[in-house]
């Protein structure tokens, strides 16, 4: 007559079947892949820079000021301590160096300071180093106000392409930036008809492809001519009220016209 399982033998082989069921593969598994977010206009690729990674507090904004080292850029900067910066904020003054050497500012229309056949007859690594000299002193110089208002920290990032209005959408992205702080000219009354009130090229292109929200500071050459006139002689009493400068919010996701 068979016995019957003691009840020790019971529990060891409920044991040995639990066992049995949390048994795991010996072999390696591989890795998890994770992957890297990008926008589709700007695939990655060998050529693509991988991203800067900078150690600051979530709750602190990485907030770039895009620079052409004009009077523009210069009121964007004063424009940015005044209003938008607050303490922690982490500021990247962002310029893009065109390929060739050029005079004026980039948001606007530029002609070569030289023909080709000039260049040719001058070293052209001279010629480089003496525009990159340039730039970085006065890139240094419209951080001026950054280093008064001494509550944000900040540095220069400039880099070189021909197509500076892409680069710039692709270097905000990549910067992994809060918001983007750029400035446009304002538009007098002849220019406005043509026009139509519209943004430059520059401004237009970043906020219709950037990444993050763009702010648009207009600085409006009428009125700083006005106010340099009325502290020169003095006479502010009894003045017209002057015209309010317009800073644009735009958000990525905004939909604009082209």
């Amino acid at each position: 007559m068979a016995t019957q399982p003691t009840t020790a033998e019971v529990g060891s082989n409920s044991t040995t079947e639990k066992q049995a069921k949390t048994i795991r593969p010996t072999r390696n598994l591989p890795p998890p892949i994770q992957v890297q977010k990008t926008s589709p206009r700007f695939p990655q690729s060998p050529a693509t820079p991988t991203p800067i990674t900078t150690a600051i507090s979530p709750s602190h904004r990485r907030i770039a000021i895009a620079i052409d080292l004009s009077d523009e850029s210069a009121y964007s900067v004063k424009w940015a301590v005044e209003n938008y910066l607050r303490h922690g904020d982490a500021v990247i003054l962002l310029h893009v160096q065109s390929t060739s050497v050029l005079y004026g500012a980039d948001w606007g229309s530029s002609t070569p300071t030289n023909s080709p056949n000039s260049i040719n007859s001058q070293s052209k690594q001279e010629l480089e180093e003496e525009f990159e000299k340039s730039t970085t002193a006065k890139a240094n110089k419209l951080a001026q106000p950054l280093k008064e208002a001494g509550h944000v920290s900040y540095k220069i990032h400039i880099v070189k392409d021909h197509d500076m209005k892409e680069r710039l959408c692709l270097e905000v992205e990549r910067l992994n930036l809060s918001a983007v702080i750029l400035g446009s000219r304002g538009i007098g009354a002849s220019r406005r008809n043509c026009c139509k009130g519209k943004l430059g090229s520059v401004s237009n292109y970043c906020v219709q492809h950037c990444a993050c929200p763009v702010v648009v500071v207009r600085y409006n050459n009428n009125i700083n001519k006005n106010n340099n006139n009325n502290n020169n002689n003095n006479n502010n009493q009894g003045g017209e009220e002057e015209e309010e400068e317009n800073h644009e919010f735009h958000d990525a996701d905004d939909n604009h016209p082209n």
